[in-house]
């Protein structure tokens, strides 16, 4: 696999977290923002969690697993009951 700059603020290398989606130039990883933002945590914790990013790096993490769905990857229920 080679480096995929995914869009102007999220890119995918295999030299970085085993080639998790990350914010470019950290080792930030998309799925840490997206949990959070999941965690009911907003733009202010994430920001003091994460110093380098900004409201535009979030709102690509949000673009990027709005896409992934649209592309028909499925979100499997974690509860079985489901």
């Amino acid at each position: 696999m080679k480096r995929v700059d995914i869009n102007e603020h999220i890119v995918a290398d295999p030299k970085i977290c085993h080639g998790k989606p990350t914010f470019k130039g950290t080792r930030i990883m998309v799925w840490q923002v997206l949990d959070m933002l999941k965690g009911g945590q907003g733009e202010k914790e994430i920001k003091d969690a994460f110093p380098h990013l900004t409201g535009n790096h979030i709102k690509a993490a949000l673009d990027y697993a709005s896409s992934l769905m649209k592309e028909g990857y499925a979100i499997l229920p974690t509860n079985p009951n489901i």
